[in-house]
């Protein structure tokens, strides 16, 4: 009875959750704030390039000057996502104040000329060094600024997708692989929720996805939809599984081959510009959410029958993985979506399944298996889609997730809890070092 009302303790509680939930109000309204002017900037590009279809033949020259200043000022802001993830585990000396402005610029030549990328690499690293630099001006340390770094990575992706609740728990989630930690569970959600608001406070509407889903009420479970939607999982893992190793690879040779790096994406341009001309199609340029002409392949046209082709998550991997693998700027996961969302739509069109339920089924799965974030993933298709297919949704994430082994996107999340019969990848270290001692054992 003492412990129950021992008014102290839980006061000592309240007093520092409540302290450090403002602490980190700042960093949702700083990287709300970035993630509006990233999505309004990213916009303008993307319809510039639309309108001036000869911007795309000067990608190489765009890789050139990015890189370059990269190397000239970045500093090791080359690290990108995994930067972040770093201090975190192991606080160092912060996140570089430039890489908000670097990473930025680049992603929007990146999408200015035609690369294909996403955005939410570059929503949260603006949102980890802006947290960084907000701590720093404090001289917040250690536990204080591994929070603030949580908090930036949730309102960063919570801002740029209008995912709050998803971006709380994928900031928790993709810092282990198998394990979330806690501690940080409040001050991340509203971070999170902050920095939705702010993005929305300026004026910026995100993709309306749940109205390509029939509003038909709860979905009554199926057996033989069951049954699909296993071997949809297994696909959606190795898909992302594909993709991260792709990447990863093509990102190896480029390095080994090409020894001045700011030539690197120049070749990659011609690579991208080569897929153009020899499949006849811009479709797979960019984030690819929606197309040009509003009939082409992309995300939203996925959900619809015909509105994409059976291989268009394949193509959407090779311009992908050469884009981000030589050098250019910006996220993995809009890509990821749109590989999964085809990938879906070839599932259902080859099976006579519901093209609505396994795109969106796809969207969510090949994300969670690139990432290692199966319950980030499955909010996110609950707050996207609506709960009519939670369950397959659910399914699809977590099958995703074991089937793409120790591997994904980011390198520097450490393994807590090796996945089940999944050979390779030791307690405590990071799937950077369980690729590398996976690919000796391969030798």
């Amino acid at each position: 009875m003492q412990n129950i009302l021992n008014f102290r303790q839980y006061w000592d509680g309240l007093r520092h959750l409540l302290l450090v939930t403002l602490l980190v109000i700042p960093v949702g309204l700083l990287s709300g704030s970035a993630s509006a002017l990233f999505l309004w900037s990213l916009s303008l590009c993307t319809q510039t390039r639309w309108e001036q279809p000869w911007l795309l033949f000067l990608l190489p020259l765009a890789g050139f000057v990015i890189v370059w200043v990269y190397d000239r000022v970045g500093r090791n802001s080359e690290g990108g996502n995994n930067l972040i993830l770093d201090h975190i585990h192991e606080p160092g000396g912060g996140i570089p104040r430039r890489m908000a402005p670097l990473v930025l610029a680049g992603t929007l030549l990146t999408h200015l000329f035609g690369g294909s990328a996403g955005r939410e690499g570059t929503a949260i690293q603006m949102g980890g060094s802006l947290a960084s630099a907000y701590g720093r001006l404090f001289r917040w340390k250690g536990p204080r600024m591994r929070i603030l770094l949580m908090a930036g990575i949730a309102a960063g992706f919570g801002s740029v997708f209008g995912t709050p609740l998803a971006g709380a728990v994928f900031a928790l989630e993709v810092l282990f692989v198998g394990r979330m930690q806690y501690d940080a569970l409040i001050p991340v959600l509203v971070a999170s929720i902050v920095g939705d608001m702010t993005c929305t406070a300026w004026g910026i509407h995100h993709t309306d996805y749940h109205q390509l889903i029939p509003g038909n009420g709860p979905v009554h479970l199926e057996l033989w939809l069951l049954g699909l939607c296993v071997v949809a999982g297994l696909l959606f893992g190795l898909a992302g599984r594909l993709f991260a190793e792709l990447t990863h690879w093509i990102g190896a040779v480029f390095r080994r081959f090409i020894a001045y790096a700011p030539l690197r994406p120049v070749v990659g341009a011609l690579l991208v510009i080569g897929l153009v001309y020899a499949l006849g199609t811009r479709d797979y340029l960019g984030l690819g959410v929606y197309a040009e002409d509003g009939l082409g392949v992309c995300i939203v046209n996925a959900f619809h029958p015909g509105g994409a082709d059976l291989l268009s998550w394949w193509w959407k991997i090779i311009f992908t993985a050469v884009t981000l693998g030589s050098g250019f700027k910006g996220g993995e996961v809009t890509p990821l979506f749109f590989i999964g969302a085809t990938l879906g739509y070839s599932i259902a069109t080859v099976c006579g399944a519901p093209v609505e339920m396994f795109a969106a089924l796809g969207f969510v799965a090949v994300f969670a298996g690139a990432t290692n974030t199966p319950l980030a993933c499955t909010i996110m298709g609950i707050e996207l889609f609506g709960a009519d297919y939670a369950v397959y949704i659910g399914i699809a994430c977590f099958l995703a997730y074991f089937f793409s082994g120790h591997t994904g996107i980011y390198l520097s999340q450490r393994i807590a809890v090796p996945k089940s019969g999944v050979s390779g990848g030791a307690n405590g270290e990071s799937l950077r070092q369980a690729r590398v001692d996976e690919l000796k054992r391969d030798e």
